[in-house]
């Protein structure tokens, strides 16, 4: 059998049948898990992650001593750009063990500013997995690769970064390994960053990337700090995931404000919605994880890589853990009156980290496998009715949903079939509830919500040009 199918296959172990020996599967075993693989619902694609390689990638990402954005970019062995060498080989394995099908690209900015005083590139590795049928919709994970310590400004102490956010990292790296052996309709994206910790820089230079391109994307789960179930106070939960996601729509915000005053909206953005569809994905999937929504766009008074996103006017959430740890993040290595400080391996629970790797997965394998969201709208005024349409989006069926204004999640729904744009809800008063539709592939495969008010679409806002 051919090398590469080998790797691939061991990539895969934890799916096959007990009792096979890799070392003696044949190039048709290979094509009949390949089959079997390709149609997977994500609940049996997260068996793949493997807590033991989770483990490796952490490993080897503290062992490059820092990995500061203003560290050293051409030491072999300490600093970002070692970092950032060895992350785009590890893609470039698994390109190689699916045939070329990822395309590695390293998108790079020169910056200056508050947190970088002197000009420096600071430069992103993404592994692009291009989708089948409907390559330009796209949907991202991404994790920051840079680490600190106390002083943003220090960048030769040691910052091991285990959590924060070689977790988040290590994260993307492991869904490469596993999503990268199928074929999704749209494409997947694995973008590991760098320059977080000096003001978002990697996020904002994925974010141009992306509108360079002309990517229409579905979602953007950036996961940071997502490695650790037990906080400073000694709190712990392995149980719960938060997923943070903005309100009311902040790209064009000023030109929305009129008309969301009138129509609502204020919880109702392509992020919030996306909240919500990873939510309910989590409740399917039986992983020991719930996700803990929390509604605001980010920690109070922090921020990470999404943000850029929703800047540039894509969908985009934050996944972290249920409890932080201060005393290891941005700290210098330490002890205090015996309290240790310092970003550390050994303060994560890869069990944890493991469980959370695979929502990521699952809710990847999910959009990639759905249509995007319709654009609806709805009408009803002084009317005991409500009429929804929406523009098609050659989905097989569509899904209705309704929810009183002031309840968290849909509570309400209909389905109907993919040739109809549109729906009638007799009895039901435009005045007292929010309206949605989501579009649902021929397999089964459901999209976020695209909410029925101003700002609630999935397509990147433009503000209106200036009036000449």
């Amino acid at each position: 059998m051919a090398m590469k199918n080998l790797v691939w296959l061991l990539a895969f172990a934890p799916l096959l049948l007990a009792g096979n020996n890799p070392a003696t599967v044949t190039d048709e075993d290979v094509e009949k898990f390949a089959a079997w693989a390709r149609n997977r619902n994500p609940s049996e694609l997260t068996g793949a992650v493997s807590e033991q390689k989770l483990r490796a990638n952490v490993e080897k990402l503290v062992s490059f001593g820092t990995r500061h954005t203003l560290s050293s970019p051409t030491d072999p062995e300490r600093g970002i750009g070692a970092a950032l060498r060895w992350t785009e080989e590890e893609f470039e394995r698994y390109a190689n063990a699916c045939g070329g099908c990822l395309e590695i690209v390293t998108p790079s900015d020169t910056v200056t500013g508050r947190r970088v005083p002197n000009p420096t590139t600071v430069t992103n590795v993404f592994a692009i997995q291009r989708g089948t049928t409907d390559p330009n919709r796209v949907v991202i994970i991404s994790g920051h690769i840079d680490s600190r310590v106390t002083d943003v400004m220090d960048f030769t102490s040691d910052a091991p970064g285990a959590n924060d956010d070689g977790s988040g990292t290590a994260a993307v790296i492991e869904a490469a390994r596993v999503l990268s052996a199928l074929k999704f309709p749209a494409t997947i994206v694995y973008a590991v960053l760098s320059g977080e910790e000096q003001g978002l820089l990697g996020g904002k230079i994925m974010a141009d990337y992306a509108k360079e391109q002309g990517w229409q994307v579905m979602a953007n789960l950036n996961n940071d700090i997502i490695g650790n179930s037990c906080g400073s106070d000694g709190k712990c939960d392995a149980a719960h995931v938060r997923v943070f996601s903005e309100g009311p729509r902040w790209q064009g915000r000023d030109d929305l404000a009129a008309a969301q005053r009138s129509q609502g909206g204020e919880n109702d953005s392509p992020s919030r919605n996306l909240s919500r569809r990873i939510d309910t994905l989590a409740d399917d999937l039986s992983l020991g994880l719930d996700v803990r929504q929390i509604w605001r766009n980010d920690r109070f008074g922090r921020g990470g890589d999404h943000t850029e996103m929703l800047n540039a006017g894509y969908p985009a959430v934050r996944f972290s853990v249920a409890v932080e740890d201060y005393d290891h993040q941005h700290q210098d290595l330490r002890v205090e009156n015996g309290v240790e400080y310092g970003d550390t391996i050994d303060e994560m629970d890869f069990s944890y980290l493991a469980k959370v790797t695979k929502l990521n997965v699952a809710a990847l394998a999910a959009l990639a496998r759905a249509p995007m969201p319709p654009e609806p709208i709805v009408e009803g005024a002084v009317s005991t009715d409500t009429t929804i349409k929406w523009r098609g989006v050659g989905a097989a069926d569509y899904i209705v949903r309704w929810r009183p204004t002031d309840s968290a999640n849909w509570q309400e729904s209909v389905r109907v079939p993919g040739g109809t744009l549109g729906h009638i809800l007799k009895g039901i008063r435009v005045d007292d509830w929010v309206f949605g539709v989501s579009a649902v592939s021929a397999k089964g495969y459901e999209s976020p919500v695209a909410s029925a008010v101003p700002g609630g679409a999935f397509e990147p806002y433009v503000a209106p040009a200036p009036a000449q």
